[in-house]
């Protein structure tokens, strides 16, 4: 099964994400220089808020209590100490601001004070924790307004509105550090909201529960019981299995969320089961080939898979086969093929990255304009016919981009003088 896009056993139907994915085969190919892209982080990691402990002022428990008098009093100016990111049916509440001649909109946090919110019970807020950057700066909340009377955000077309993640991540410039910080604090608050939406009950005994360290765990609310619920992360391989001998790589054909869309195998792990054996059993699984040597490339939070698993982690590795015969398990796969490392380099040179992120960040500053209510669509993103590109893989936002993109410049970096096994370090990003 392929879960780098849109991970889960699951098949999804077609979303915002397959049109933002198809744009990436513009309609006349550009044999530009193709290269990696560099990043400190994968998408959705490097947060920069980080929970502390050490300092009494700032902990999550005294937080909590300065947000109960902020609540209860409705301080307008508590923002200078707290500051709250509403969430609405998984969408996160941002700003848009117009773009520059040269420059395209930029959303950032569209961060409220608890005034605001101050209707909604303290218990329903999740800490995310304060950047060890700002000194004294405001600790950071999350909370879910779905269900919430007569709340007053802002004023439709005031430059705010709320935006799903999956739209966020493709309008967010991979080359902005401070972008790329928000997207990862909205992926973190989005993951554990949708993880307290899903973990209502215990399921040791089905009773109630509730939060408890200010959100970042919940306990059975039945004296007998008590068990204490931690937030849960699905842990998932994503393999790109290398022929050495043929200089190749396997990919899958995902066309059914996207057309011409080529990319890694990945599936979820097994209890029991060690990384590199899931790598290997996956891979025979889906396509018959048996793998040998398994290399760890990096890892990835991917909190926009489906409802039911708000917090995966994918960790890609690259997988060596012993075997090269393709025998396509069609319950999980659409196809496979082996592809020449020509064909792939061309694969990425095709896809038109900015210019793809730019048409979406129009999209997100419509939303916050209120002249637009939905996702991304084939419109919006200008998709016309002409000569395609015989393919494309996944855009920088995700793993399978990296590990992808490492591989087909493999020869680069040796020539510099750094071994193969290098690539598996997060520095090759």
């Amino acid at each position: 099964m392929l879960l780098n896009l849109i991970p889960g056993r699951r098949r999804p139907s077609l979303t915002a994400l397959t049109l933002v994915l198809e744009a990436f085969a513009p309609s006349r190919p550009r044999y530009l220089a193709a290269m990696p892209i560099n990043l400190k982080f994968q998408t959705f990691a490097g947060n920069p808020l980080r929970s502390s402990n050490s300092d009494s002022t700032s902990s999550p428990s005294s937080a909590l209590d300065s947000l109960k008098s902020f609540l209860s009093g409705g301080d307008a100016e508590s923002s200078a100490v707290a500051r709250v990111l509403p969430f609405r049916k998984g969408r996160a509440w941002v700003r848009s601001t117009d773009s520059t001649s040269d420059s395209a909109p930029k959303w950032s946090i569209g961060w409220v004070s608890p005034a605001k919110v101050s209707g909604i019970p303290a218990e329903s807020f999740i800490y995310l924790g304060s950047d060890p950057e700002e000194e004294a700066g405001p600790v950071s909340w999350a909370v879910d307004v779905s269900n919430a009377e007569n709340l007053h955000l802002g004023l439709p077309g005031d430059g705010f509105g709320f935006v799903d993640l999956r739209t966020l991540m493709v309008a967010t410039n991979w080359a902005d550090s401070d972008a790329m910080g928000a997207l990862a604090i909205a992926g973190h608050a989005g993951a554990l909201l949708e993880w307290h939406r899903t973990s209502r009950f215990c399921g040791h005994c089905g009773s109630p529960t509730a939060s408890i360290d200010s959100g970042r765990r919940k306990q059975c609310a039945n004296e007998s019981c008590k068990k204490k619920i931690y937030p849960r992360v699905d842990p998932v391989v994503i393999m790109l299995v290398i022929d050495k001998e043929n200089d190749r790589a396997l990919l899958s054909d995902q066309s059914r969320l996207a057309p011409r869309l080529w990319t890694c195998l990945a599936g979820f792990i097994e209890p029991g089961e060690s990384l590199e054996e899931a790598v290997r059993r996956e891979t025979l699984e889906e396509t018959g080939i048996e793998v040998g040597e398994v290399v760890y490339h990096s890892s990835q939070p991917w909190p926009v898979g489906p409802g039911s698993m708000p917090c995966q982690l994918m960790m890609g590795f690259f997988a060596y086969a012993k075997t090269f015969d393709i025998h396509v398990d069609k319950s999980e796969l659409q196809d496979a093929q082996w592809y020449k490392r020509e064909d792939v380099k061309k694969a990425l040179t095709y896809n038109e990255y900015e210019r793809t992120y730019k048409t979406t960040a129009n999209k997100v500053n419509q939303i916050c304009k209120g002249l637009e209510r939905g996702q991304v669509s084939a419109i919006d993103l200008n998709i016309g016919g002409g000569d395609l590109a015989p393919m494309f893989v996944p855009g920088p936002y995700a793993i399978a981009h990296h590990l992808i993109s490492s591989w087909v410049h493999e020869d680069t970096h040796s020539s510099n003088g750094l071994e193969s096994k290098q690539l598996s370090s997060l520095s090759n990003l």
